[in-house]
């Protein structure tokens, strides 16, 4: 019979596990994306300084300094730097609105942040009309104007290099961003 105690232990083994199992792996110039659970210091140290890779961390109460500000921040925002329509998926229409932000980064008390952002999902299940939101607070190591590439703009396409399934934890190496289209850039 599992409790509560197994639950701690196998997200402090996730955390543990996840920088022995990207030392054997060419993470240089990738970007690596994962899960509130591994939005660690350790873990953004490790992947900007010692592996010269990008990070795009989900932040939620694991963090909740971290959450607590990036939310008040973004309290009042006015139009989203980004829309986009989803296409019809699973009996659903999805609309998401992104919010970027470069100003907080010096406040943040947390390595190597480039930009916080804010996400916020609203679906309608098609059968029902149901409407839900969700908002998700996240950073990323990425500067705006390193983002992503002319073709990727102009694409929105991203390229994944490698997925690792670590004990339900999933993190994905990326020569493209998967958020990209969500992250405001400036296209010099």
């Amino acid at each position: 019979m599992s409790g509560e105690g197994d639950e701690e232990i196998k997200q402090t083994n996730e955390i543990k596990m996840v920088i022995p199992l990207l030392e054997n792996i060419d993470i240089q110039g990738k970007e690596i994306t994962a899960d509130a659970l591994l939005t660690q210091r350790k873990l953004a140290s490790y992947l900007v300084e010692e592996r010269q890779a990008h990070y795009h961390f989900t932040v939620k109460g694991n963090q909740s300094q971290l959450r607590n500000d990036i939310a008040l921040y973004f309290q009042n925002r006015q139009e989203p730097d980004f829309v986009d329509h989803a296409a019809l998926e699973h009996g659903r229409i999805e609309t998401r609105k992104i919010w970027t932000t470069s100003e907080v980064n010096g406040y943040l008390n947390f390595p190597h942040v480039g930009q916080a952002f804010v996400i916020e999902r609203e679906s309608i299940e098609k059968k029902t009309g149901k409407l839900s939101k969700e908002t998700a607070y996240g950073i990323t190591s990425r500067l705006m104007r390193s983002v992503f590439s002319r073709r990727t703009a102009a694409t929105g396409a991203s390229k994944t290099a490698a997925i690792i399934l670590l004990t339900g934890t999933m993190m994905r190496i990326a020569d493209g961003y998967e958020l990209a289209m969500a992250l405001k850039t400036s296209l010099v």
